[in-house]
């Protein structure tokens, strides 16, 4: 049994009798269709990776035909750009979402350190993608989307670490960069090792948990001092 397409409908024909079915396909405007393609090409990417995945695959796990997908997406590897893009979007938007009720900039970091997009219930999907996407960094344009989504998730932190350090709430002694980065190295590894289910992950016996250390190294007024009588050092030696 083979698939055409006519219009709105999806035509099986039948290899024997040269019958055909015709279904309805579900006529969608056009930015919730671009959605749906790229709410199944999450999964499917996050399944066999970029060069596993097919656009027939995604056809029918859409349930639609290939040229609806390609009026989109003009061949695979835009579609896979256009969804690791989106991942930032998504990202960014449920950080300033969890963000938004925060007292202060310190309560602001501390919840951004516990809200580690690779293993939210949402995340741990879309971000198996980014994890796919970093095979495939020998082609420039792959490389290049990786690339803006890590900056715009650092620029994102660093604007935090930014806020915080103007109301006094965390040092000076490093720069909101290289802060920013540390986080996201931090959680960046975190994500990798959470989903092998190791006993006692992240945690130890007496319950303290590994944003519990970070958020007191660079939130709690003990190590604050420290770091900010190490710049004061570092000012008068200049």
């Amino acid at each position: 049994m083979s698939l055409t397409s006519t219009g709105d409908k999806l035509v099986y024909l039948h290899p024997q009798s040269h019958t055909s079915i015709r279904i309805a396909m579900t006529r969608l405007p056009a930015a919730q269709r671009r959605e749906q393609l790229l709410d199944t090409a999450v999964k499917l990417f996050s399944e066999k990776g970029y060069a596993g995945a097919t656009t027939a695959e995604l056809a029918r796990a859409a349930g639609v035909t290939e040229p609806i997908i390609y009026r989109h997406f003009r061949s695979k590897k835009e579609l896979f750009i256009a969804v690791i893009d989106r991942t930032s979007d998504l990202t960014l938007s449920t950080w300033e979402r969890q963000l938004r009720s925060a007292r202060d900039p310190a309560h602001r970091l501390r919840r951004l350190i516990g809200a580690n997009p690779l293993v939210s219930d949402r995340g741990r999907g879309i971000y198996r993608v980014i994890v796919q996407a970093m095979m495939e960094i020998e082609d420039p344009e792959i490389l290049a989307a990786l690339q803006r989504h890590v900056a715009r998730l650092h620029a994102f932190v660093t604007e935090e670490v930014v806020h915080a350090q103007e109301q006094g709430q965390v040092s000076k002694a490093f720069s909101p960069e290289i802060t920013a980065w540390t986080l996201m190295h931090l959680g960046l590894g975190y994500g990798i090792f959470a989903p092998l289910g190791m006993p006692s992950h992240a945690v130890d016996s007496r319950g303290t948990r590994v944003r519990d250390v970070v958020a007191a190294l660079m939130l709690g007024d003990r190590a604050r001092q420290v770091q900010d009588e190490m710049l004061k050092r570092r000012q008068q030696g200049e």
